[in-house]
């Protein structure tokens, strides 16, 4: 009796193959959720908010300063500002080495004058930069942007 057992086992039955396969339905559903959570989430995050260092506004404008006015065509006008002569005593300058002799010659006449630029709108921002840094390396303390 126990060989037919055995027998109908070994031949005349059913064989069942092992299949080894995952199945990825769920995964799919679990991304498909994850997907929307973060389509839901991410207006909710304030990303576009960047916080901007603030300046203090002078109580009052110096009356006096070394201005410098910086054009697109890498030329610039450099000069000493006064309240009782505003555009007297300013000179035309080709190029950012020249300015910097000026401005140079400009501090040690004037040492206590602080430096404020004015950039034309269409000017490189690097150029800005490079006259802030290469006048506080000068040594001048007080330089400053000019707003309208």
């Amino acid at each position: 009796m126990s060989e037919s057992i055995f027998s109908g086992m070994r031949g005349g039955g059913r064989r069942r193959r092992l299949r080894s396969e995952i199945n990825v339905v769920p995964y799919i559903d679990v991304m498909l959720v994850l997907l929307v959570i973060f389509m839901v989430c991410a207006p909710i995050a304030n990303m576009g908010t960047v916080n901007v260092p603030t300046a203090e506004k002078t109580a009052a404008p110096p009356d006096s300063f070394i201005q410098v006015s910086l054009r697109p065509d890498v030329s610039a006008e450099i000069g000493v500002h006064r309240p009782d002569r505003p555009d007297a005593g300013f000179q035309n300058v080709p190029d950012h080495d020249a300015l910097m002799r000026q401005m140079q010659a400009l501090h040690a006449e004037h040492p206590d004058l602080p430096v404020l630029i004015a950039a034309d709108r269409n000017i490189i921002y690097n150029e800005v930069i490079q006259v802030i840094s290469d006048a506080k390396k000068m040594g001048i303390r007080r330089v400053g942007l000019a707003t309208q």
